[in-house]
């Protein structure tokens, strides 16, 4: 039963958090505060996702060397400016190569 409600209470905490969103004034959204907020906060987020599932996928924290590896070939693919496609092929061809001669 609490996770009925736990998903209840986060599915309403979601919409009216939407609903915040459509209902704010236009000049509160072009703040340029709340804009660089709005533009910063979703990248933050989805590198800590991938922070966390890159050294703790299952649990506890185990260091991977072909996972750790793919997401380095992946930030040296992002910095030589590759696009996104070919980051995630890269990532996963490093990953792939590794686990295939037994590094991982």
């Amino acid at each position: 039963m609490m996770v009925w409600i736990a998903i209840i209470v986060t599915a309403v905490g979601c919409y009216l958090l939407k609903f915040a969103g459509l209902a704010a004034p236009r000049r509160v959204l072009d703040h340029p505060l709340v804009r660089r907020f709005a533009m910063t906060v979703p990248v933050a987020l989805l590198a800590a996702l991938i922070a966390v599932q890159t050294v703790a996928p299952d649990g506890p924290v185990s260091l991977d060397a072909a996972r750790l590896s793919g997401v380095g070939a992946a930030v040296v693919a992002l910095l030589l400016r590759a696009p996104f496609l070919v980051v995630v092929v890269v990532a996963a061809a490093t990953t792939a190569a590794l686990r295939a001669m037994g590094a991982g």
